[in-house]
């Protein structure tokens, strides 16, 4: 089974430092999620990574940053939206219910489906299936190795994950939410967390 980290929404400080300690450790598929922000600040973080690592990296925003840093491929943050013309990379995709989920697989590499388990970054955003319906999806062939988990996702949850058959999972908060990004400097648990999660996903 595949790992996938995506990053906090918002900048901080010591981002840059994590990431490349990540990569370090093994990372080796970053979503670059900054909704809404300047492409600008995009830009500055990549430039402050090692560029060996660029083509670990796919973004949800601002799809430019693809070519101009090679990095892996782009991410669409619905089930739907074509990619942009007459791009050819590789692209993943976000999906929120089973119905779509099939289609979604069509026009993606992989698809994110989203809210498995009760949002641990998204107040008030609680799990849309129940593990019956997630079950039924697999017997069904819907849910394989093109189709990560995303939402709640921890320790105490992957082999459950991982029986249901999904490729992969998300980490979000699972990870982030080990380190205080307005007042702590020492990321060592967030590292510790992901060498945790890498080996509970074999």
């Amino acid at each position: 089974m595949k790992l996938a980290v995506m990053t906090q929404p918002t900048f901080f400080v010591e981002e840059d430092k994590i990431l490349s300690s990540l990569f370090d450790e093994g990372l080796d598929n970053l979503h670059l999620y900054k909704a809404d922000a300047s492409p600008m600040y995009s830009e500055r973080l990549l430039t402050l990574l090692p560029n060996e690592y660029y083509s670990r990296i796919t973004t949800h925003d601002n799809f430019y940053l693809k070519e101009e840093y090679n990095l892996r491929g782009i991410h669409i943050d619905d089930e739907t939206t074509p990619a942009p013309k007459g791009y050819k990379g590789h692209i993943s995709r976000t999906c929120t219910s089973l119905e779509h989920l099939k289609e979604a697989k069509k026009h993606a590499d992989y698809v994110f489906l989203k809210y498995i388990f009760d949002s641990q970054t998204e107040t008030g955003h609680t799990s849309s299936f129940t593990l019956d319906q997630l079950k039924e999806a697999s017997r069904h062939g819907l849910i394989d190795r093109h189709v990560y988990a995303l939402g709640g996702i921890n320790l105490d949850n992957i082999r459950q994950v991982k029986d249901l058959g999904f490729g992969g999972i998300v980490i979000r908060g699972d990870l982030w939410n080990r380190f205080n990004i307005h007042q702590e400097l020492d990321y060592h648990d967030i590292i510790d967390h992901f060498a945790k999660l890498r080996k509970a996903v074999g």
